[in-house]
Order: C-alpha cells, then structure tokens, then sequence
C-alpha cells in the first residue's frame, strides 16, 4: 500500500506529489525527477509499516 506525500520541488519550488511504500518498514532512499521541471530529487522516508513518519527531499549535486 501506499501513501501519497506533497512536498516542494528544491529547484522549481512547486508543490508535487509522489506515492511512497508504507509497507516497507525502515529508511527508504532514492532519486526521482520532478514532475513539473524534470530535475533530480533525492528522496528519503521512513516508514513503520503502516505511514510515513519521517520525510525529506533534496536537490541532486551534479558533478
């Protein structure tokens, strides 16, 4: 199951959604692009199983 999460995009500062795995107990991390700009996030979670209890997103450092 999942849960959707709002947040704002670091680069564009738009407001965007993603659906994050609550199933999955623990620390989740990973690179998605925004819908609105197309940058790269990184997103960490961490979920106990049944909701989101800790979440942050931030710009991709390139090279």
């Amino acid at each position: 199951m999942g849960q959707e999460q709002f947040f704002t995009c670091p680069y564009c500062f738009q407001t965007i959604s993603m659906v994050l795995e609550t199933c999955i107990e623990g620390t989740q991390q990973y690179i998605e692009d925004c819908e609105v700009c197309c940058r790269p996030i990184q997103v960490q979670y961490e979920a106990d199983g049944n909701e989101i209890i800790s979440f942050d997103s931030t710009a991709v450092q390139l090279g």
